[in-house]
């Protein structure tokens, strides 16, 4: 019985690596089944259309595990996008940089706006993010007058950037990567990065050795925020076309792809490569079935049922035993013996 939970345990420790196998054996499945899904072409599009999740679930990834969940982030998207794309339609002499920094500094805002009143206000956050979520998306239909930006209406630069290449390879990858690079040396090497996770085991035991949990929790949902905002230019480019319902529903692939991953809905567990193998498992899937002309009730079907399985398999991995705390910033050792 002891070798059967060593050997459960061990499973879970290699988590990411299953995860990885088992999107390799899903490609290399349907690609017996449609042999163009594994050709270079298409395996490029799904690499593309799969970098606006990773980026989203990234920051999604540290908001939940400060036992927290951000279900504005799409509305955010939508009217980060939305924005953009009337500021360049409007203002076409706009330099490209300018315009996506006011989408980011949009998503940053509105992210603040929920960090605020989770952080400092105290209020739960699945109760301030889906407020805001109908209040941001609200304001894309009230700010556009309910009309479309089509692309004629674009900067023929707006919309060429995420498609455009380097190296052969598309500006969204390299955005992407980028963005994976830097939330793993944020998640793994900055202090801030390491208080959000002990936020997430003992918000107690954070608050009392020095960390300012209310501080954290405002930048957390400011950085989900400003990735929101980072996406809603890309997406309306990547698609030239902003509408009123960007992204609708969006926020539930994100967090699916969060759990999927093996990022803790309890809080204080998760990994930067379980995001993104979450993310990519989703692309293949969504991608995968049309192809096999599987029909859109059983795709959605499908897609909740593979989430239930991976929080069953999240409950069971965190059943046994505490969870790991990473290094916590301990208070001045001769402080301490003085405040005795």
């Amino acid at each position: 019985m002891s070798q059967a939970n060593q050997g459960i345990k061990a499973i879970f420790k290699q988590r990411e690596a299953l995860l990885a196998v088992l999107v390799v054996v899903m490609i290399g499945l349907v690609g017996l089944r449609a042999p163009v899904f594994v050709s270079p072409t298409s395996l490029a599009n799904l690499l593309t259309d799969s970098t606006l999740l990773v980026m989203l679930a990234l920051t999604q990834m540290f908001v939940i595990v400060t036992r927290g969940i951000d279900l504005s982030v799409a509305s955010n998207l939508a009217l980060s996008g939305m924005m953009a794309a009337l500021l360049a339609s409007k203002h076409p002499e706009l330099p490209l940089a300018v315009v996506l920094l006011v989408a980011v500094a949009i998503g940053l805002l509105l992210g603040l706006i929920n960090g605020w009143m989770i952080g400092y206000l105290e209020l739960p956050p699945i109760v301030v993010t889906l407020g805001t979520m109908s209040v941001y998306r609200g304001l894309v239909f009230v700010l556009s007058g309910g009309a479309w930006v089509s692309s004629h209406q674009m900067p023929a630069d707006f919309v060429a950037f995420p498609l455009g290449r380097l190296l052969g390879i598309t500006h969204l990858v390299w955005i992407a990567a980028i963005v994976i690079a830097l939330m793993w040396y944020l998640a793994r090497y900055t202090r801030f990065g390491r208080d959000l996770y002990a936020i997430g085991n003992e918000p107690a035991s954070a608050r009392y050795v020095g960390i300012d949990s209310a501080r954290r929790l405002f930048w957390t949902y400011g950085l989900s925020g400003a990735m929101a905002g980072l996406c809603g230019y890309l997406w309306v480019a990547r698609y030239a076309v902003a509408y009123t319902e960007i992204a609708y529903g969006f926020e539930f692939t994100v967090i699916a792809a969060c759990v999927i991953g093996g990022i803790s809905i309890a809080g204080g567990s998760g990994t930067v490569a379980g995001a993104v193998l979450g993310s990519l498992f989703l692309a293949v899937i969504n991608n995968a079935l049309p192809i096999m002309k599987v029909s859109p009730f059983w795709q959605s079907a499908l897609t909740g049922i593979i989430i239930l399985t991976a929080v069953l398999i999240n409950a069971r991995g965190n059943s046994k035993g505490s969870r790991q705390i990473l290094p916590l910033h301990l208070v001045n050792p001769s402080s301490s013996r003085s405040a005795a």
